[in-house]
């Protein structure tokens, strides 16, 4: 692992697209039945989407944007051939089988409702919807119409979880204890309509930084955590800034969570085993992670993956649970049962968002 300090999120993945152009794209990959693919939005995420997936050799097929200057744009740069004025047109084009969502967080309720009831496989950005009950009801909506529903974060995704989950399963590390996981990031207030602090956008630390630190938590204990201890700091304009949580399920292991949208911390989550702990650092799209071994301090090097490639990880995991993957389909339960931890802590710290005033 680097001693650099980190890159932000958008340098890391420019450089991790970098490293990967003069590298083969593995065939091992993309194992499921190819499915054609939209995309809405045009934003970062739908960016390195099309990036990522020219790596493969692939390309969207198609783009909807609010603004259609820029789907035109954005499909001019990645050679996209179709661009639909709507999102209507595209949801009734049966030549796509699969959209994926990168808007901002209260856009993707609309969205995904009609893109299920069209018959549309969806893969989401996180986080995947506001709370527990859109996400309910977008899973209900993708079982009503027999298509496939995927949260977008990228742990869920990255082939290093896979292998340290199969390891920890077989019981080589022995049992799971604690999980450690920070993120920070460092957001200056300045106009407070940017949609870090902005209830109208959706803002917060947790739905933006706090999914990550969950989904990893989640992804290695053996259960959903039924009891949570927390506080949280608000921005003056009523969005969590900063919070620190401890969550501990029904076999005793703990999470311990700390979140900053102001002040910077490590990406850094560490399982704590009976055998060894392991360190992860950058961890939304890690590629490799340090084993410490509790016998004789022995450490090892695990690499699985390409950071380069996380959405593409994303995009095969929706097509292998399309083509009839129990691992892949299953991936959404883990989403909701981190749904419905942000939820019941944004309840408890008192953030709501006007969509859900309404509601």
């Amino acid at each position: 692992m680097s001693e650099h300090a980190p890159l932000d999120a958008a340098a890391a993945a420019e450089a991790a697209f970098a490293r990967a152009q003069s590298q083969p794209f593995p065939d091992d990959v993309f194992t499921a039945p190819r499915l054609n693919w939209a995309v809405i939005g045009c934003g970062v995420i739908a960016n390195q989407m099309a990036e990522s997936l020219a790596l493969a050799g692939r390309r969207l097929a198609g783009v909807a944007n609010r603004t259609a200057s820029k789907a035109h744009a954005f499909a001019e740069r990645h050679g996209v051939p179709r661009v639909y004025e709507t999102v209507e047109e595209l949801y009734a084009d049966p030549a796509i089988d699969a959209v994926y969502i990168t808007t901002p967080h209260n856009t993707h309720i609309a969205y995904l409702r009609d893109a299920l009831a069209a018959g549309k496989h969806v893969l989401c950005e996180k986080a995947i919807t506001l709370n527990s009950a859109e996400l309910d009801e977008a899973r209900a909506l993708a079982a009503e119409n027999g298509v496939q529903l995927m949260d977008a974060t990228t742990i869920l995704h990255m082939p290093l979880y896979r292998e340290l989950r199969r390891r920890a399963d077989a019981g080589e590390f022995g049992p799971l204890n604690l999980v450690q996981v920070s993120f920070g990031s460092y957001k200056e207030y300045g106009d407070l309509t940017n949609r870090f602090y902005n209830p109208g956008l959706a803002g917060g630390a947790m739905l933006d930084i706090g999914v990550y630190a969950l989904t990893f938590a989640r992804l290695f204990m053996e259960s959903q955590p039924d009891e949570l201890v927390s506080l949280g700091n608000l921005a003056s304009t009523g969005v969590d800034e900063k919070g620190g949580i401890v969550a501990r399920n029904a076999e005793q292991q703990l999470a311990v969570v700390s979140l900053s949208l102001h002040s910077k911390q490590p990406k850094r989550g560490v399982l704590s085993f009976d055998r060894c702990y392991i360190q992860v650092d950058e961890y939304p799209r890690a590629d490799s992670a340090r084993i410490v071994w509790t016998e004789d301090g022995s450490v090892e090097e695990v690499a699985a993956g390409e950071e380069a490639y996380a959405l593409c990880y994303e995009m095969a995991d929706l097509e292998r649970a399309v083509a009839g993957d129990g691992d892949a389909r299953a991936l959404i339960g883990y989403a909701a049962d981190v749904m419905d931890l942000m939820t019941s802590l944004r309840a408890a710290w008192g953030v709501v968002y006007p969509e859900e005033r309404q509601a």
